[in-house]
């Protein structure tokens, strides 16, 4: 049983700043990359920033110079510091992990339960 536990969501307005983390727990083997999806209403679900095992990182280019996305493997989480922010970003945010639970077993992906931001103009 895998389980992406975020947290860090909440209201702010235009300009402010909010975290979000995720933590990701259960029965790893290995993860691929993580990151944040984010989805407003009316709207596909869309990607926000990545990261891979490695450490690259790739962002939706609505975000770039704004957010930022960090990982801590040793404890299986992410960040993502949001400065700026526009009352275009309020959506629900939902943390994404690309994983394995065993050596043999195909990479999955897994979600969290979402987080709402809302930014308030």
């Amino acid at each position: 049983q895998v389980q992406l536990v975020e947290s860090g969501g909440g209201l702010v307005q235009a300009g402010g700043s909010l975290r979000l983390s995720c933590a990701a727990s259960g029965s790893i083997f290995s993860i691929n990359h993580m990151g944040w999806y984010r989805q407003a209403p009316g709207k596909q679900r869309e990607l926000v920033a990545r990261i891979t095992n490695s450490g690259n990182t790739n962002y939706t280019d609505s975000v770039k110079g704004r957010f930022t996305l960090s990982r801590d493997n040793a404890k299986n989480t992410v960040y993502l510091q949001m400065n700026s922010l526009k009352p275009d970003d309020t959506a629900v945010y939902y943390c994404n992990a690309g994983l394995k639970t065993t050596h043999w077993n195909m990479w999955s992906d897994y979600w969290g339960q979402g987080t709402q931001v809302t930014v308030s103009s």
